[in-house]
């Protein structure tokens, strides 16, 4: 047994010591032997400890040898500790987001990251309501790489757009999407990543020119989208009129707001088209008058107008502990493809790839109006949640309608699609696309 071996040696120098003759000539050294006596045997036990510590068997000779390395072990195992802690604190310092919470996080900041894994929740030939003009695939897309980035916000986690939890949200309540074609993108984009969990005989869909109505039935939800590309009343809402034409009754949503009425979510957009000119053609009282009635303001002033219109009409009408309102920011336009250093006269033609850089920003994007926007919703009396979709958007060059999409009822034809620079559609998306990470935000907001 080397252990208690070891300790017989320890003990053996007493003995000698002792019985020696030599112990007057050794009286010099009584002082210094105890002590070195004490030391050897006090490593005895530490090695004792360790082996202990460590569960080895001191009574195996091969684990003994190993122990005389105790001291190179022990900073091994520290070091192991410290770089773990070390490693730890570093993916602490990588990714320090949290929940996603609509007060503190800023949905703005933020970053596209292409994930292959990410599978779409329909197809826009698997989900029946998408329109032609965003069915890009449908319509000849072949790249697919703009379905797989997420919006990825550098403050906190978006949690993902989950079927069941929206329908849930929604039992038992009616929502209301108001505004242009691109609000109605993302009332398609909502109503097909849903749609799929529910079984046919429990469903509904009713189309029309200005008001469309998807009926959850098991779930007594409606989620409907109501035509009215300037909120407020215009005469180019049925037929539409060429730009020069249209006049804005700025002083009205009356028409459209019997709609809106008895809600229990409103969310509304408008900006593209008011993106006509520099001047517009505004109009105070009835459309009796006609071109003599209006007057022409500029783009800013007139939008600014119709959105207190607008305002006026939910801070008079709406509950706030009844109806929840929604207001989504400017989606963003790519007509000018200098603006991300590419030749100009192409648009987003071809794009396959976000822009990276942050905080890029096209002239698409009108900041004044934005400012509009922010200005009459800061002074309403019932709270506006804003769905700023502006910046994330902005990015998004590769992700737009662009040669694959219709005009005029019919797909472009292969002369058109050879000329992107003046048919190439950079305002609307292609769906599935970024539209459904507008409802992503929407439903987190929820």
């Amino acid at each position: 047994m080397p252990f208690i071996t070891l300790f017989w040696l320890l003990a053996l120098p007493q003995r000698l010591f002792v019985a020696s003759p030599s112990t007057i000539m050794m009286k010099g050294y009584r002082g210094k032997l105890p002590l070195s006596i004490i030391t050897v045997t006090l490593c005895g036990f530490a090695v004792l400890a360790l082996l202990y510590s460590e569960r080895l068997s001191f009574l195996s000779s091969s684990s003994f040898l190993k122990s005389k390395s105790c001291a190179r072990r022990t900073s091994a195992v520290v070091k192991a500790k410290d770089e773990t802690t070390e490693k730890n604190l570093e993916n602490l310092e990588l990714d320090d987001r949290f929940e996603f919470d609509p007060e503190e996080c800023d949905i703005t900041r933020g970053k596209w990251v292409f994930n292959r894994s990410i599978k779409p929740l329909y197809r826009d030939r698997s989900c029946p309501y998408v329109d032609r003009q965003f069915s890009c695939v449908k319509n000849g897309r072949l790249d697919l790489d703009y379905r797989y980035w997420e919006w990825q916000p550098d403050d906190c986690y978006l949690p993902r757009f989950d079927p069941e939890v929206a329908l849930e949200k929604l039992r038992g309540k009616r929502l209301v999407f108001a505004g242009d074609s691109l609000q109605r993108s993302q009332w398609e984009s909502f109503v097909c990543m849903i749609e799929w969990t529910i079984p046919p005989q429990k469903k509904s869909m009713k189309r029309g020119k200005i008001r469309n109505v998807f009926k959850a039935k098991e779930y007594n939800a409606s989620i409907e989208f109501y035509w009215a590309p300037f909120l407020v009343e215009s005469n180019t809402e049925v037929n539409i009129l060429e730009p020069k034409k249209r006049i804005i009754k700025v002083d009205s949503v009356s028409k459209q707001s019997k709609n809106w009425e008895g809600a229990d979510i409103l969310a509304f957009n408008t900006y593209v088209w008011w993106m006509i000119g520099l001047r517009l053609k505004t109009l105070w009282g009835s459309f009796a008058n006609g071109a003599e009635g209006y007057t022409q303001l500029d783009t800013p002033v007139a939008y600014k107008i119709g959105l207190k219109t607008w305002a006026n009409w939910i801070d008079s009408t709406i509950n706030p502990n009844k109806t929840r309102v929604f207001f989504t920011t400017m989606s963003s336009i790519h007509s000018k493809s200098r603006d991300w250093g590419r030749e100009d006269g192409l648009k987003c033609f071809n794009e396959t790839k976000p822009v990276m850089k942050k905080k890029f920003w096209g002239s698409g994007s009108n900041k004044d109006m934005m400012s509009v926007v922010a200005g009459v919703i800061n002074k309403m009396k019932v709270p506006v949640s804003v769905l700023n979709i502006t910046q994330l958007s902005e990015y998004r060059i590769d992700a737009h309608s662009s040669i694959y999409t219709e005009t005029g009822g019919r797909l472009l034809n292969d002369e058109e699609k050879a000329d992107p620079g003046r048919h190439a559609d950079c305002i609307h998306w292609c769906l599935p696309g970024v539209p459904d990470t507008w409802n992503q935000i929407f439903l987190a907001h929820l």
